[in-house]
Formats: C-alpha cells, structure tokens, sequence
C-alpha cells in the first residue's frame, strides 16, 4: 500500500465504504461505472468506462487488497472502494520465458490448474486464483499439451468458496443493510 494511502487513511478515519463504482472484467481491465452504468444494471451486463490512464491504473493495482470477508477493494486514500469481478479477483497472463503474473503484476508460481464446466482455465499461485487471460490461451494450451499443467476440474459457481472471495460486494452489502431493516 503507498505511503500517502496509509497517511491519508490514519488523517481521516471513518470515511465510508464505496460500492459498485469499480469493476475488474475477465481480461484484467478496470472499469468505473457511474450512476448511469449502475442504474443500467449489475457488473458486467452494466461494465461503465474502461480505465486507460496508465499511472491510475498502477495507483489501483498497487492499492488492491481484500478485507475479512474475501471482498477485494481499492484503498484510495481513506476510501475502500469495493471492486465487482466478472470472474475473479486476479486475472493471470503469461509472460515470455514461461513466467505468469497477475493482471496487477504479481509474478509468482503456479501451485494448481483448474478447469470449469465452460472449459475456462484458472491458475492458483501463493493460495490466489485467478482466470488466464484468453489472450494467453495458446501458450497455456501448450503447458497442458506438455503436461506441465494438469488442470483439475472444477464448477465456476464453486470458485469463490473454495477460494474465498466474494465476486459482488455491492450485492452483499445491500443484503446486509435489508437484513438489518
């Protein structure tokens, strides 16, 4: 987390939580979704503005956390803001020389493979999952080919159980403010 996000974070204490204004897809982009994207409805069929503005982008990756219940988020200064995922909370690319990353730039090794029901593939490195960017299809079709990877089958509905993330904060905190009603 940067400097100035803690400094800001000890100033001003108690700033409420942001839901549903930032969204991860399944290729890793970042998407800012606004009143208008989220009265259109639910991320993804409603993703808002793609982010492309490199050194927020960076900002945003390097602030990307998860809190106790699983939810990832963008401290931004004193500000969680809580990320809906299309998929999962990191997306994997590989990397020339047969190294793979995180959409945020992680780079570490693959533990386990996984493949679900839509034959889509997940990579699992230091307890994180995350899906292969299709980008990256062929090259990881050849670790398969190889052997070096034997993917495991497993139900996308089950992921964010097994791996302990939640894939729509906004819809978990507004059950949880029904429930309190």
């Amino acid at each position: 987390m940067d400097d100035i996000v803690k400094a800001a974070m000890a100033k001003w204490p108690g700033v409420p939580h942001c839901y549903g204004w930032l969204g991860l897809d399944r290729r890793g982009r970042w998407y800012m979704r606004d009143d208008i994207a989220q009265a259109a409805g639910a991320f993804p069929a409603s993703k808002g503005s793609l982010l492309i503005h490199d050194k927020l982008i960076a900002f945003i990756e390097r602030n990307y956390l998860a809190d106790e219940h699983g939810q990832w988020f963008f401290q931004n200064g004193p500000q969680r803001v809580y990320v809906e995922l299309e998929a999962t909370p990191f997306v994997w690319r590989l990397l020339p020389g047969g190294a793979v990353s995180t959409h945020t730039g992680r780079v570490m090794p693959v533990q386990r493979t996984l493949t679900d029901e839509e034959g889509r593939l997940y990579l699992v490195g230091e307890g994180l999952v995350g899906l292969v960017d299709g980008a990256d299809m062929l090259a990881a079709a050849d670790r398969i080919e190889s052997g070096e990877w034997q993917p495991e089958p497993v139900t996308a509905s089950a992921l964010p159980g097994l791996f302990g993330y939640v894939r729509s904060p906004s819809a978990r905190h507004a059950a949880s403010i029904k429930g309190r009603l």
